[in-house]
């Protein structure tokens, strides 16, 4: 067996860990399928991993990495504000579509997460490292285009995040409908572009906004 750099043989197995669970389920998948998957023996598995915990949060965190970059990506700056917007929420919904499995993977595991005693923080990391996701691309998009928001970036970034939480499990459950995701897309577009409008007060208090960002 060919030897890796560590961070290489975890990020091997995480990706194996990820075929496998989509494949047969949270419960269902044992540490030696994944090491089977990745054709590697068990030993190396516990090398990389020194508990389950650890996997499943590589997991998580791996599954959000593939489709971060490719919305940072399309956040890049585009004729108008409104545009630049529509391309990332587009970037991630090309991804859903494209990849179903992983994001229905990440539902079981916040199930499984919340019904195993003792993993239970897992899933609030989980739903945490979503709204953390947002105000990174928020902030991006901010620096790239001189965005001043209306609302507190935490606020917005915990909203958009249960939004297209909730809209990709719509997907899952219902099956795609290409028009009606198209247009939930563009109106979650002009709500966080009309937040951006000079001409508009300002919708949260800061002081309620900040006490409701950090609940």
């Amino acid at each position: 067996m060919t030897r890796m750099p560590l961070a290489e043989r975890r990020r091997q197995l995480t990706e194996a860990a990820i075929r496998a669970m989509a494949r047969d389920g949270v419960p269902r998948t044992t540490t030696r399928s994944i090491a089977a998957e990745a054709g590697v023996s068990l030993s190396v598995f516990h090398y990389c991993f020194d508990s389950k915990q650890a996997l499943l949060e590589s997991v998580i965190t791996t599954i959000t990495d593939h489709y971060v970059g490719v919305v940072k990506e399309a956040l890049r700056p585009r004729g108008s504000l409104r545009e630049t917007i529509r391309a990332g929420f587009g970037a991630y919904w090309d991804h859903v579509c494209a990849h179903p499995a992983e994001h229905m993977l990440t539902y079981e595991l916040t199930q499984y997460a919340l019904r195993t005693p003792g993993f239970e923080p897992l899933a609030r990391r989980q739903h945490e490292r979503y709204a953390e996701i947002y105000h990174e691309l928020i902030e991006q998009l901010g620096e790239s285009m001189e965005l001043e928001l209306r609302v507190p970036v935490p606020v917005l970034a915990r909203y958009l995040a249960a939004v297209t939480d909730g809209l990709t499990l719509n997907f899952l459950v219902l099956g795609h409908d290409a028009a009606a995701a198209a247009t939930i897309l563009d109106m979650i577009t002009d709500q966080v572009a009309a937040l951006a409008r000079d001409d508009l007060p300002p919708v949260w208090e800061a002081g309620a906004a900040t006490d409701y960002a950090t609940d």
